[in-house]
């Protein structure tokens, strides 16, 4: 393998900007009185995000085939470290710094350049209004702030993998990584997120993150897709069999257990919104994995561990952006129709030539889409309530709006993303790597060390 030094030179430069850089962030606003039980429930719910990524790559591990386990795997958990630092260097500042022109698209990236001045005190968010406060005001340091969001970050990009999977440089793999979070995650968080952010004002719902993080992944994956093209087993119509079922399980545990961080956290304190958002969590991803297996039963498929655990996630995926305006009974109602409406996708894509290798778009773009709308149905404006619709649904037509605009920008900045990326390096692999399997051929290691050392056969 040739010698690569200009990843280890970069590592060199960002650690001299660190230490002879001068400080220059803003002072952020003081926020509430502080709350250790809001910072302690913070402080666990980034924890329990943080625990998604590495649940998403069993879940994402178990289902390529067996000489792709670890690339896929590693997709993953590649997020946790160079996500965290471009998030530190200007991540943090794109998405939640001062406004830029006043436009709401992004932030300054100088507001917080290595974190400068997010420190252990409460803080606010947006300009000061009339009576002296602003727009948002937390009552826990702006730093355990600054790492929550850090966690949806991470995954963001490691959902995206799937939908390339089996097909991907390495190294084309952290390049495009690096340019998704700042062309497309970090401007879609500021303008859904931040007070001044465009879609903030609009009134847009996204409690959780259905636009900022499954909508962009969904489609940049959908981009990806067609980017890359199709596998040489999916154009001779080979048979696809997961590496491991028990993975998938254990990666859907493990999601489901941390998503409850995702939604909840997403309160931003321990209140009795959290708990909400706790409870629609669980009610939609448990309605969409029985919708999901009862689906296959109507058309006389068989109930199987990977569709339950493939309609769990879709379940989580739909609720996120609605999970604290709306009532158990409404994400029960979620959970099913993104279920069914997913089911059919991915039954339409097998038919199709687009090689979306886990179904990325199938079930995170378009569970994010249709849980977004059912968010505008249920919670903006033109709700079902116990006395039938009400409001006039202005915000409603500016969640659609939103979503059309964040869908359409997407889809073009990945394009442009994957170009990029592809002309200073390659994406693809050679036809040789990708029969080899990215396990021996990007990272030289398999699932099962004892291959290596006996030789044997992985074709």
């Amino acid at each position: 393998m040739k010698r690569a030094p200009l990843p280890f030179l970069i590592l060199v430069i960002l650690m001299a900007a660190a230490l002879f850089v001068p400080e220059y962030g803003t002072p952020i606003a003081p926020g509430g009185e502080f709350s250790a039980g809001d910072t302690a429930w913070m402080l666990t719910a980034s924890g329990l995000v943080l625990l998604m990524t590495p649940g998403l790559s069993f879940f994402y591990g178990g289902m390529v085939g067996f000489k792709n386990v670890v690339s896929t795997m590693l997709q993953s958990v590649i997020a946790l470290g160079v996500m965290s630092i471009v998030w530190v260097v200007v991540g943090f500042s794109l998405a939640f710094g001062d406004d830029v022109g006043g436009y709401g698209i992004i932030g300054d990236p100088r507001s917080f350049f290595m974190l400068d001045n997010v420190t252990g005190e409460t803080f606010s968010l947006g300009r000061q209004l009339e009576d002296g406060s602003y727009p948002l005001m937390f009552t826990f340091p702006a730093i355990v702030f600054c790492m929550f969001q850090l966690k949806f970050a991470i995954i963001t990009p490691a959902l995206i993998t799937g939908a390339f999977a089996e097909r991907v440089r390495f190294s084309a793999y952290l390049i495009f990584m690096m340019l998704f979070a700042l062309v497309i995650y970090c401007p879609l968080a500021h303008m859904t997120w931040h007070p001044d952010g465009l879609f903030f004002q609009w009134g847009v719902k996204d409690f959780a993150g259905g636009t900022v993080v499954h909508m962009s992944a969904g489609v940049t994956a959908l981009a990806a897709a067609i980017f890359l093209g199709r596998r040489k087993s999916h154009v001779a119509r080979e048979s696809h069999t997961p590496a491991n079922i028990p993975y998938v399980l254990l990666g859907t545990g493990l999601l489901w257990f941390g998503w409850f961080g995702f939604n909840a956290g997403s309160a931003t304190g321990a209140s009795a919104l959290a708990g909400d958002a706790f409870a629609t969590t669980n009610t939609a991803s448990a309605a969409a994995m029985l919708a999901w297996i009862f689906a296959d039963w109507l058309v006389g498929k068989r109930p199987s561990a990977l569709g339950a655990c493939i309609g769990a996630v879709v379940g989580l995926v739909a609720i996120t952006p609605a999970a604290g305006f709306v009532t158990v009974r409404e994400s029960l109602v979620i959970g099913i129709i993104a279920a069914v409406i997913s089911n059919l996708a991915v039954h339409l894509r097998t038919k199709s030539t687009l090689d979306d290798t886990l179904d990325v778009f199938p079930c995170h773009g378009l569970g994010g889409i249709v849980g977004m709308i059912l968010t505008g149905v249920f919670a903006g404006g033109v709700g079902l309530t116990s006395v039938g619709l009400t409001g006039e649904g202005a915000v409603f037509g500016n969640q659609m709006l939103a979503l059309v605009i964040a869908t359409g920008y997407t889809f073009v900045a990945a394009f442009v993303c994957l170009f990029v990326t592809n002309l200073v390096c390659r994406m693809r692999v050679t036809d040789e790597q990708e029969l080899d399997g990215l396990d021996l051929s990007q990272h030289g290691e398999t699932a099962m060390a004892s291959d290596i050392l006996s030789g044997s056969d992985l074709h």
